[in-house]
């Protein structure tokens, strides 16, 4: 898996508008590379794309995965519950509601886009709470997940009355970021992006032995000790911030939470965390590198939404999940 990652990492950098070669690439990142247009496109494009690409799939799909385990719900993940809605109605509330535009909050530098992550990770928390108490009244995973559904709905139609008060300006920039983009990501987001992600990581990976035991029912796992009060609460802000943060700089992207833990339980063809979750993650960076590629590359001079290419990849995975129903995890 990471030699397959290394490779489309490679293939992300070099294939585009502008093909260039291994060796050059190489050249630039030592800083050889004579070329200065090579460089700028390497350093500025493509560069932080692919490292946005790798941080992004990981982390989206380690937040399905405990969204799963944790909601015993084969069908839980950050979209599908709302989570990612919850995180978009956060940075509505920054970009519709206050007037500053979400390129004049990226013009701020460091502290404008703490801010937007900052909002969005609420937003995410927010709907993982209602999610959380809602839970507990209700033991039907179906009617679980329909709730989640209309969690998710609701933000949507709050963000949809602040676009209907918005200015044409302002609903143009919000709906470009809704559709999802890995390019526009800066060196400082990047920055942000990483030291939230290697946090909310280290929080999850540490509850690994925790979630096993979540397996076997809430009832097996007090029976051993495991406080589970305390639990939720560091599995809701471990998904709020992978999910939170990741929506606040590249938009909405769907499916990846939802079919890659799949995907990796049948590949490994095991329920043990401490081999899903980085087994997730990496399988995870390679989907969104490879959807990266396809949306840079199906069309000559022109990019398709990230959350475009998903959904056309995902879609088939969630109907396969939804036939097969008897998912044993």
């Amino acid at each position: 898996m990471l030699g397959v990652l290394l490779l489309l990492f490679v293939l992300d950098i070099s294939i585009g508008s502008v093909f260039i070669p291994l060796r050059e690439i190489l050249k630039t990142l030592l800083g050889l590379q004579e070329n200065e247009t090579w460089t700028y496109i390497v350093w500025v494009f493509r560069l932080p794309k692919a490292l946005t690409a790798i941080l992004v799939g990981s982390a989206l799909s380690v937040a399905g995965l405990v969204m799963q385990t944790f909601f015993a719900n084969p069908l839980a993940s950050p979209s599908e519950l709302g989570v990612s809605a919850g995180a978009s109605l956060g940075v509505a509330s920054i970009t519709l509601s206050s007037g500053i535009s979400w390129s004049a909050l990226q013009n701020l530098g460091f502290w404008g886009n703490s801010l937007v992550a900052g909002v969005a990770v609420l937003g995410s928390v927010l709907v993982m709470f209602l999610i959380l108490l809602v839970s507990r009244f209700v033991t039907n995973n179906t009617t679980l997940l329909i709730i989640g559904l209309m969690l998710s709905s609701l933000s949507v139609s709050l963000i949809g009355l602040w676009q209907f008060l918005s200015s044409p300006e302002q609903i143009r920039d919000f709906l470009w970021w809704s559709f999802g983009s890995l390019a526009s990501v800066s060196y400082t987001q990047i920055f942000i992006l990483a030291s939230v992600l290697c946090g909310g990581g280290v929080l999850i990976t540490l509850q690994a032995q925790k979630l096993n035991v979540l397996l076997l029912g809430e009832a097996y796992a007090q029976s051993l000790g495991i406080e589970l009060k305390k639990l939720r609460w560091i599995l809701i802000v471990g998904v709020s911030l992978l999910s939170g943060v990741c929506t606040a700089f590249c938009g909405p992207i769907g499916f990846v939470g939802l079919a890659v833990p799949h995907v990796a339980r049948s590949l490994f063809r095991t329920s043990n965390h401490w081999i899903l979750l980085p087994a997730t993650a990496l399988l995870g960076a390679v989907l969104v590198l490879s959807c990266d590629i396809l949306a840079h590359n199906i069309y000559p001079n022109f990019v398709l939404p990230i959350n475009l290419v998903t959904s056309l990849l995902g879609s088939p995975a969630v109907i396969w999940i939804v036939i097969k129903r008897n998912f044993r995890f």
